[in-house]
């Protein structure tokens, strides 16, 4: 008789833990993939940030140096290239702008989410990181940014891995390996938009903790070389940029590569942040910012607080380390005068980590839950209103919002999606109500997002596109006139497909358009110079130009040389006072 076949064993409960583990492992970056690539191809890029970079990374692709970023004739300072030269490298693999442009924003938003997670199950098992990971993932600023072609998740995505390196070797250590990734990441974090030395502060509470005799801290005891290991991993990235970048500069020596060096590495560093030029605010702004962009994660501080004091009075050094790195880099960006909310971007990561563990208990109070719905209610009943008001009445504010982006006859199809938002959420919170009101935030949130990715974005994009303008233009020139700009922006190069002209980015408009006047007449017959109309006078003849509409809120003009005033020939435009010129684009 045949032996009988052994019956398969039933998996033991520590296998099937594991295994429901990864399933919501894989279901939350699935998760977040659908919903922040959601609009991917959809869009081009929209001002004020995305087209600079887009258009850099044109260059690039267009030039084949990747090295030296430029904005049209000039060398672009403002920033390390490595943020566009990831676009530019997803170009190259997917020929598609309107999805490269996205691209590295997405990869490194999912590359955070996932360091978060994994984090989180290191210190405080899989459930805290899942939690951590969907704080994270509900945060308006997070998703916001994930979906913009910006430099700040790029940057995130650096200083979080270079904090998830240190912290593992603080806290989970000695894990020179993953301390020397950190130091590595920092680098280029760096490179990319300079603040990844900002990494580094989780030295100071590291310190503390240690001489305190903190708990959950790990003996560390290393070589000295191990620990000189770190600082070289960090100049090493570091010198993957500026050792081929001071070769360029040595070999092509000029007094614009002597002007680029110095400000890339003194007036946008050191010089912006102690004597900064613009995006002015009072010092407790970001205190604005963490309750507005940080929601709905700041709802939780009620619970949180509580839980973190406990923390801290029992000496748990994993919840010491990242949280007075949060408040030191938040410090940091109060003290100048300059702020941005994006700059306390790399700060949520770690704030979305330490509430991880706590966020489960909290989420079954009666008071988060109520807050959960509150809070659903606030977008749904004013986004419900919004748009049935705007399509019944058509009021005041619904006209100059519509005209303001240029909506014309698509200014309809905004306010249904405003209607089918607040319709959306309200099912969310009818559905799902106040006992399973966690579900309800994720379900809400994720809809509006979709709508927003799917609907809105595009919708607002593609009327505040300058392709009605380039049409007009190629149509008024054809195919054998040439083109330059003046007093230009960069969503405009972007959408013309011919070869233009500039004559320079920052240079101020009346030196640009005493270059222009000369580059016209050189060949007055073929060559249209498009203006924006503030700065035309008193060199161009308003009646000789030709209006070519109005895109981005700004109205521009078409001329050939014959508008130009007889004092003006020959590129003699008078100075004037800034103000005249409508403001000049200048970080000087």
């Amino acid at each position: 008789m045949a032996a009988e076949q052994a019956l398969p064993i039933p998996p033991v409960p520590a296998e099937m833990a594991l295994r429901r583990e990864r399933i919501q492992r894989w279901l939350l970056m699935l998760g977040a993939l659908l919903l922040l690539a959601a609009g991917m191809g959809l869009r081009g890029p929209t001002p004020s940030d995305e087209p600079r970079f887009a258009l850099v990374a044109h260059q690039m692709v267009a030039s084949g140096n990747w090295l030296i970023p430029h904005r049209g004739a000039d060398w672009y300072s403002d920033k390390p290239p490595t943020f566009m030269a990831m676009q530019a490298l997803s170009y190259s693999l997917t020929g598609q702008w309107w999805v490269a442009f996205l691209l590295p924003s997405l990869l490194c938003s999912l590359g955070t989410l996932w360091l978060v997670y994994d984090l989180g199950r290191r210190l405080w098992g899989h459930r805290a990181g899942v939690w951590a990971g969907l704080a994270l993932l509900c945060t308006v600023q997070f998703v916001f940014q994930a979906k913009r072609g910006q430099i700040d998740p790029t940057v995130t995505f650096f200083v979080t891995l270079a904090n998830y390196g240190l912290l593992r070797h603080f806290l989970r250590g000695p894990d020179w390996r993953a301390f020397w990734l950190g130091c590595f990441a920092a680098g280029l974090g760096v490179i990319t938009k300079g603040v990844g030395v900002l990494a580094f502060l989780m030295f100071l509470p590291w310190l503390f903790a240690r001489r305190q005799g903190w708990n959950q801290l790990p003996s560390i005891k290393g070589h000295a070389l191990l620990w000189l290991g770190g600082a070289v991993a960090f100049v090493a990235a570091i010198a993957l940029w500026l050792v081929p970048l001071l070769l360029y500069v040595h070999t092509h020596d000029s007094v614009t590569a002597r002007d680029y060096l110095h400000d890339i590495f003194f007036n946008q560093t050191v010089n912006r942040y102690v004597h900064p030029w613009n995006s002015f605010q009072p010092p407790w702004f970001y205190l604005e910012v963490i309750v507005t962009s940080w929601l709905p994660l700041t709802l939780a501080l009620p619970g949180l607080l509580p839980a973190w004091r406990q923390q801290v009075r029992e000496r748990d050094a994993r919840f010491l380390l990242p949280m007075v790195w949060v408040v030191l880099l938040i410090l940091f960006f109060s003290l100048t005068r300059a702020k941005r909310d994006v700059y306390i971007m790399p700060a949520l990561p770690l704030l979305a980590l330490c509430a991880g563990p706590f966020l489960e208990s909290i989420m079954q109070r009666r008071w988060a839950q109520w807050t959960a719905i509150g809070f659903l209610l606030l977008l749904a009943l004013p986004a419900l209103g919004l748009g049935a008001h705007s399509l019944l009445f058509h009021s005041a504010f619904a006209t100059r919002f519509a005209t303001a982006r240029q909506l014309g006859d698509q200014a309809a199809s905004i306010w249904w999606m405003f209607v089918a938002a607040g319709v959306w959420l309200l099912l969310c919170v009818l559905v799902f109500r106040v006992r399973r009101a966690g579900v309800a935030l994720l379900a809400g949130l994720a809809g509006f997002w979709l709508l927003w990715s799917l609907w809105g974005a595009p919708l607002l994009a593609k009327a505040s596109s300058p392709a009605g303008l380039v049409q007009r233009v190629e149509q008024t020139i054809g195919p054998d006139g040439e083109l330059a700009l003046v007093a230009w922006k960069e969503e405009l190069p972007l959408a013309f497909e011919r070869k233009v002209t500039d004559f320079g980015f920052v240079t101020p408009w009346h030196r640009q358009l005493s270059d222009a006047i000369r580059w016209q007449e050189q060949e007055p017959a073929q060559r249209w110079v498009l203006i924006l109309s503030d700065v035309m006078a008193p060199c161009v003849n308003r009646d000789a130009s030709i209006d070519m509409g109005v895109t981005s809120g700004r109205d521009w003009r078409l001329y050939r040389v014959d508008a130009i005033a007889p004092a003006c020939r020959g590129g003699d435009v008078p100075e004037g006072k800034v103000e005249d010129w409508g403001g000049v684009d200048s970080h000087r």
